[in-house]
């Protein structure tokens, strides 16, 4: 009986004992399903950064110029954050979670590469939100300049053609000016156009541009003149060079691209009309060209401008598709009119003309770029533009015609290093009124 007492009255305190390690349960447990939270956050906070480092991957693999190791090294960043939930708690608590079994040992924290910068925890590393660059082959570039960045970029440009009509990049023979007056055979035209140009970004999104060209052109004419009795052609030389048409560019990035989304990037160009144009230069006839038969009608002086202010909005896309990129744009270029034109005739006489406005420009292009490792790249595509007709005094001058440039290129950049590259492009004629072959060549350097 007096053991049974003595255990009757040991039960309060086995009770207490039972009440206390309940508690301690009910804590853990409680721990325990913080724990699950907050792995669960660092789970997604996880698949977060890797969505960020596809940008950064997809980025490396273009043609930017980047070190193929220094992505390697990115995703090793975001790997460290796995074990933040195993350091945001004190052993005590992991211990007490579990007393009845051996602590397990604490894992080895991994390394980080010193040659990559450490990420704050919690945070994704910045993506780069400018769009790839890629071999250009178009006039109008891709990828914007990085702000604050000045890019000075020479280039010279070799066209050769041998038509009956000339367009060479903003430069056109007004038909109406010469016909009725000769019977061209051909004309075999060479022009070389050395420009500077010069780019800032404003900011991320936004660049200003300038460039300055300077022409200097050579055309054999084969011809002869009407009301002569011969059948004989004869060669008509002329030549001419000067500043050309100084041009005006912004640029903005409409949208924030990435894999398999595509860049847009609006643009507006003006050009001026600082070149010699057509009617300033001589042209070969007597008195007048108008129901005149003596000379040639021909210029004796290539003009080194187009002759028009003309105002060219447009858009660029660019679509990153592992491993290449596809790009393309559309513009429209507006040539504003000119009043009370005048030319002027052999013996210095003003020949009267009226007003003229040449026709407006519907362009678009479209080309793949493929980066073949971290320093070369090259582009393939194609561009069009309908020449609208020439309109005198409020109609469509005699003879005038709608004309379709056609252009496929062929380009290849190669980086020197991070501020100096080589872009070159060549350009066959598809159409008969397109130049034959057109090479050009650019060096950007950034500073």
């Amino acid at each position: 009986m007096l053991l049974a007492g003595g255990a009757y009255a040991q039960s309060p305190a086995d009770s207490a004992r039972l009440d206390a390690l309940q508690r301690e349960i009910a804590a853990q447990t409680e721990r325990l399903e913080g724990l699950k939270r907050l792995l669960a956050e660092q789970e997604g906070e996880l698949d977060r950064l890797r969505g960020a480092l596809d940008e950064q991957r997809l980025d490396t693999t273009r043609a930017k110029g980047r070190e193929a190791a220094r992505s390697d090294a990115l995703t090793q960043v975001p790997l460290a954050n796995v074990t933040l939930a195993q350091s945001v708690l004190p052993e005590s608590a992991v211990a007490q979670a579990a007393p009845t079994q051996d602590p397990m040992p604490p894992a080895p924290e991994p390394q980080p590469d010193p040659a990559v910068a450490q990420q704050p925890v919690g945070r994704a590393p910045e993506s780069d939100t400018r769009p790839p660059e890629i071999a250009q082959i178009f006039e109008q570039p891709g990828v914007l300049t990085p702000p604050g960045k000045f890019v000075l970029e020479p280039s010279l440009e070799f066209d050769y053609s041998a038509n009956g009509r000339v367009a060479l990049v903003g430069f056109t023979i007004i038909p109406a000016i010469l016909i009725g007056l000769i019977d061209v055979r051909q004309i075999k035209a060479t022009t070389a156009i050395a420009t500077l140009t010069g780019r800032y970004g404003v900011s991320k999104r936004f660049e200003l541009e300038a460039q300055v060209p300077y022409v200097y052109s050579y055309t054999d004419t084969i011809s002869r003149e009407i009301f002569t009795g011969t059948a004989v052609d004869n060669v008509f030389e002329s030549s001419g060079h000067g500043l050309g048409d100084i041009e005006l560019t912004a640029r903005y990035q409409i949208n924030q691209g990435g894999p398999d989304r595509p860049f847009w990037v609006g643009w507006l160009r003006y050009k001026s009309r600082t070149g010699k144009d057509l009617f300033e230069v001589v042209t070969d006839c007597v008195t007048r060209c108008v129901a005149n038969a003596t000379g040639t009608g021909l210029p004796l002086e290539l003009p080194t401008g187009s002759g028009f202010e003309s105002l060219q909005p447009g858009v660029t896309w660019l679509y990153p598709s592992d491993p290449v990129v596809f790009f393309g744009s559309f513009s429209y270029l507006h040539n504003f009119e000119r009043s009370d034109v005048s030319r002027t005739v052999l013996g210095g006489v003003e020949e009267p003309i009226g007003d003229v406005k040449a026709g407006d420009i519907i362009g678009f292009n479209l080309g793949m770029g493929l980066a073949l490792n971290e320093k070369a790249a090259i582009s393939l595509g194609y561009d069009q533009s309908t020449v609208g007709r020439t309109q005198q005094n409020g109609e469509d001058a005699p003879g005038s015609v709608r004309v379709v440039l056609g252009t496929l290129l062929l380009g290849g950049s190669y980086r020197f290093n991070d501020r100096v590259s080589l872009n070159v492009a060549l350009g066959v004629g598809v159409t008969r009124d397109t130049p034959d072959m057109t090479l050009t060549a650019r060096v950007p350097i950034s500073f």
